[in-house]
């Protein structure tokens, strides 16, 4: 085994064969890991992520949007037997220090899967360092366990930032996304959520915001705080609300009432109860209106395909 930094890496694997990945995250919550790798090609690999679901025990679920592959995982050991074409790459292994802050994801592949596994991955930002168990290419397997920091998911959920003169709540809530991660927080995602497109109270396309971020333990607090701070700064509304959601995954009750209140009216009494239900931050940033939206964003934050839809 050989253990190299990225710099190490990419000053040993100097190679036309190799293509650094862009970044690797990693959020944990409990013996939940969520994995997100940004690939070297523009559009990814839907051939990577295939194999990857096919043949990982420990993966329960992937997509790709884009260059952006998101892998959830469940911590454990589950060894891949590695055939050509049919289990070519997979996760064989997740693990969590907490006492070092890390996680650990072992990666094995054949042929140029046995490349991305290690060396590939190994070169990409965010990466603390690689443990390089076989070198992989050609007719080769490759293996290595790639170490990250151990970050944790927030998502925040934005609503009624506009008026009915001026202003964009999906404009609004990227830029404060861009300010958070020029101040060290890593901004992973903007999901725009239709809501009732007859609802009285909208100003136009009646739509929230879910930003995704993710952010180390002892910084949490700040992330929320700043994202109110720079909403009372800039927003045009006195309505405007958020909702805060921790960790991975959608609880079915937020899930639901988003869905419904995509489909119908919602009134912040209803927002409100289920909010605490669930043991969600619900915060009056200038108004309570905005609380209905903002908590809708939530429940859908995971699923891009069903926030977009129209309900009539």
């Amino acid at each position: 085994m050989e253990i190299l930094k990225p710099e190490e890496l990419k000053e040993k694997f100097n190679d036309p064969w190799i293509a650094p990945y862009q970044k690797v995250i990693t959020m944990a919550d409990g013996d939940t890991v969520e994995l997100i790798e940004y690939h070297p090609c523009p559009s990814g690999s839907n051939w990577l992520l295939y194999q990857y679901q096919h043949s990982s025990e420990l993966i329960v679920k992937a997509k790709r949007d884009g260059n952006k592959h998101t892998y959830i995982c469940k911590t454990g050991k589950k060894p891949i037997d590695l055939k050509a074409s049919i289990n070519a790459a997979g996760i064989e292994e997740v693990t969590i220090d907490e006492e070092k802050n890390e996680v650990r994801v072992t990666h094995g592949g054949l042929a140029g899967a046995g490349v991305g596994a290690g060396m590939c991955r190994g070169m990409g930002e965010g990466v603390k360092y690689v443990e390089l168990l076989e070198v992989g290419g050609g007719c080769k397997p490759g293996k290595a366990t790639v170490v990250t920091p151990k970050y944790e998911k927030v998502v925040i959920g934005i609503d009624d930032t506009d008026t009915k003169d001026a202003g964009a709540t999906w404009t609004m809530a990227h830029n404060i996304g861009l300010q958070l991660q020029k101040e060290g927080f890593e901004y992973l995602d903007h999901i725009i959520i239709q809501l009732f497109p007859h609802n009285p109270h909208k100003t136009q396309n009646c739509v929230s915001i879910a930003l995704t971020f993710a952010v180390m333990e002892d910084r949490k607090q700040e992330l929320i705080d700043r994202t109110i701070e720079i909403l009372k700064e800039d927003t045009l509304s006195d309505k405007t609300s958020v909702a805060i959601l921790e960790g991975i995954g959608v609880p079915e009750k937020l899930r639901e009432y988003s869905i419904a209140t995509k489909t119908g009216m919602m009134d912040v009494e209803t927002a409100e109860k289920l909010a605490e239900e669930l043991d969600i931050p619900l915060i009056a940033v200038t108004g309570d209106q905005g609380k209905v939206g903002a908590l809708a964003a939530l429940g859908l934050h995971d699923d891009v395909d069903e926030a977009v839809k129209v309900y009539y």
